[in-house]
């Protein structure tokens, strides 16, 4: 059975629509790099100032990215609001470090490593696994001898932020 050019292009049309309808609902976040964020940290064996400095900054701008795509979708709800203006806080507190210890500040391309979750429940889980993760970067940063102490104050600060951003993700999902 011979297919007509005109049963070819509407067979064409009709699967470019339903990819066009489909397009929005799906995201095309890239694969995280497996040196980024905390990823990068709990897999790192040997982690000088200047990556623990990196890694922190990068998963920070993660975190920032994550509470920006969740509250362009679902709207300004808590405790997205809240965490989002934290993870500004927590970029800000890294900043001097950088200038202090004369380490190139990364590119925040982290917004093009973020899946934007399709249920708002969906977004606390993944909230909660990211914050979960930070905790364990910060934690074992903490535990590399000879950082200064004003990276050490700053990376406890940090994670203690963290414990209580994953407190209120967990409260949300009850």
């Amino acid at each position: 059975m011979k297919t007509s050019i005109v049963q070819k292009h509407v067979c064409f049309v009709a699967v470019f629509a339903a990819f066009m309808l489909c397009w929005g609902s799906v995201s095309f976040a890239g694969a995280l790099p497996e040196k980024y964020g905390a990823k990068g940290a709990l897999s790192d064996s040997s982690i000088t100032l200047d990556e623990a400095l990196t890694y922190a900054i990068q998963d920070e701008f993660l975190a920032q990215a994550r509470y920006d795509s969740v509250i362009e979708k679902f709207g300004p709800v808590r405790p997205f609001t809240q965490i989002k203006a934290a993870e500004q806080r927590h970029i800000e507190a890294l900043l001097p470090l950088f200038k202090q210890y004369n380490v190139i500040i990364p590119v925040n391309d982290a917004a093009r490593f973020i899946n934007i979750p399709q249920a708002a429940e969906d977004a606390l889980e993944a909230g909660v696994s990211a914050e979960i993760n930070n905790i364990a970067m910060y934690d074992k940063l903490l535990k590399i001898p000879d950082f200064p102490p004003n990276v050490e104050n700053v990376f406890s600060r940090l994670g203690h932020a963290s414990r209580n951003h994953l407190s209120a993700l967990q409260a949300a999902l009850r």
